[in-house]
């Protein structure tokens, strides 16, 4: 007769792994084979017998078996195999690396290049395009992409000016209204080349990437940060005459005996332009945000949301159409406007 099998001793915790392996509809199926194959064995059973039980030869359940039981659950898992040899050593992969991490130098005919293309690179280190590809991807280094950003030199001065324009959204002087001024500008006409199609069930709204180009216009706007109000003027031009008969709207629109800090950008029509005119209106004055940081400037907000509900999918068929649907536009805003809930304080901003 022949002997009876050794049963494998299996401990209750690697018991319930092996189990929920098992068990589990997400695992692998050569993973479930492999504890199915060492919860026979530890019924005692021969490979014979588990090959039987579980689908498989007999020197596969005796090799699982005996991995299980020199090396317990860790052992289940499939060895690391060496894979296909490399084509290209690592100092050529590294010099592909090194290279893809600098500016490219000028063509030999002299053209400068801004960036390096997949061809150039590998030319430069005798391998094809596809393999530069797959090499810088496995780096993740991206030579065809630039990312864009600008902000505020992170200086004293850009933390003190911050700091101001947030304590007067946060905590404004005493019997005084804050307003925040900007304009867009090169606002496009855009008209319709053919109509749209509407939308029907299963099927989103449809527009001609075509448009008529039927003129531009630039919108002032002045935002009283604590009630939500928009003052706005359309005007074709953005100069100092169309900033102070701006400024003369907005100050109709302010009750008497209030006074008003302007919060604004740098702009020359802001600082030595309009000087004579704060002069002649003393309870104005001006609070300048740092240099490339109109983000502080909560005008900026409501330009976003007229962009998206109104020049984005809007059609209009003229500059003056344009001017008088940004203001009915404004009229209808100021209805239901609120203040904006400003949360950034004035901390220091990491790059």
């Amino acid at each position: 007769m022949a002997a009876a099998a050794k049963r494998v001793e299996i401990g209750t915790a690697d018991r319930a792994a092996l189990e929920a392996i098992v068990g589990a509809g997400t695992s692998q199926a050569r993973m479930v084979m492999r504890a199915r194959i060492v919860l026979c064995a530890g019924e005692g059973r021969s490979a014979a017998q588990i090959g039987r039980r579980v689908g498989c030869s007999a020197n596969t359940a005796q090799k699982w078996r005996g991995r299980f039981e020199r090396q317990g659950l860790d052992g289940l898992a499939d060895l690391p195999r060496p894979g296909k040899p490399l084509v290209y050593d690592h100092a050529a992969r590294a010099r592909l690396i090194a290279k893809a991490c600098t500016r490219p130098g000028p063509s030999a005919q002299g053209a400068r290049r801004g960036r390096w293309t997949y061809e150039e690179l590998a030319a430069e280190v005798g391998m094809s395009a596809s393999h530069a590809h797959a090499i810088l991807a496995a780096a993740d280094i991206k030579p065809h992409l630039t990312e864009y950003w600008v902000m505020s030199e992170l200086s004293p001065a850009f933390d003190a000016q911050a700091a101001e324009v947030c304590g007067l959204y946060l905590d404004p002087p005493e019997n005084t209204i804050v307003v925040s001024i900007d304009e867009k500008t090169g606002i496009q006409a855009k008209g319709l080349v053919r109509e749209d199609t509407q939308a029907a069930p299963g099927r989103p709204g449809r527009r001609d990437n075509e448009y008529r180009r039927n003129g531009t216009q630039n919108l002032f706007a002045a935002l009283q940060i604590h009630s939500g109000g928009v003052s706005a003027m359309p005007s074709k031009t953005r100069n100092r005459e169309d900033l102070l008969a701006f400024l003369e709207l907005v100050d109709k629109d302010i009750p008497p005996g209030r006074s008003v800090i302007a919060v604004t950008d740098n702009l020359s029509t802001r600082t030595t332009e309009v000087e004579e005119w704060l002069s002649d209106h003393p309870r104005w004055s001006f609070q300048f945000t740092p240099t490339h940081a109109s983000w502080l400037n909560q005008v900026e907000i409501f330009f976003s949301i007229l962009q998206r509900r109104l020049l984005k999918h809007g059609a209009l068929d003229s500059e003056a159409d344009l001017a008088e649907q940004m203001l009915c536009f404004v009229e209808t805003y100021n209805q239901t406007a609120r203040p904006f809930q400003w949360t950034y304080t004035g901390k220091v901003l990491n790059a």
